[in-house]
């Protein structure tokens, strides 16, 4: 019997954490030097945005002045937010709906970490689909013998073994060679 995992088994219970009136730059800074993507807004600890390299960016191009911008001139004020015991598949369908790419984690309205689309991707099982595993299991029991389903077993790990994301970029690809102790896709080999 396969059990679901939860969000709280893979999120990330590490994030930056920012107010609404902190200098942006100085934010900006932090995430950088935390190797973050997004800082979490909080007005006392209740998250009310989030901050994004492109809320940054949205904000050099329409401004105000950067200088003396702060993180709430520039953040998403929509908070989209999941409960640590959902299971990955409903955090993917409200990523999905919300065209969301990460979802702040919380409980009682207070932030326990972030979980993101690359979270979610390399949690996923990459084996056959169900409809694979009964065609397969159809074909054996029309009679088409062992060899048949051992082919159709050989055929479903083809698609899927040599499947992985690259440790430099993230991408997910089939391309992936070792190259100085590290799994790179044909692009982060070339650099």
């Amino acid at each position: 019997m396969k059990t679901e995992v939860s969000v709280r088994e893979v999120m990330d219970r590490e994030y930056v954490g920012a107010n609404e009136s902190d200098n942006l730059v100085e934010t900006v800074e932090l995430l950088l030097r935390e190797e973050a993507e997004t800082a979490v807004v909080l007005r006392g600890s209740e998250p009310v945005g989030v901050l994004t390299e492109r809320d940054v960016l949205a904000l050099l191009v329409e401004g105000p002045d950067p200088q003396t911008a702060t993180v709430g001139d520039a953040m998403t004020e929509s908070v989209p937010t999941v409960s640590p015991d959902t299971s990955l598949d409903v955090a993917a369908d409200q990523m999905s709906t919300r065209s969301a790419r990460r979802l702040v984690v919380t409980t009682g309205g207070e932030p326990l970490g972030l979980i993101t689309e690359h979270d979610l991707l390399t949690t996923r099982t990459h084996s056959p689909t169900a409809e694979h595993e009964q065609e397969a299991t159809a074909s054996v029991d029309a009679g088409a013998g062992t060899a048949l389903a051992a082919e159709a077993e050989t055929e479903a790990e083809d698609n899927f073994e040599d499947q992985g994301i690259c440790e430099v970029c993230g991408t997910f690809t089939r391309d992936l060679s070792s190259f100085n102790g590290q799994l790179l896709c044909a692009d982060c080999r070339d650099m």
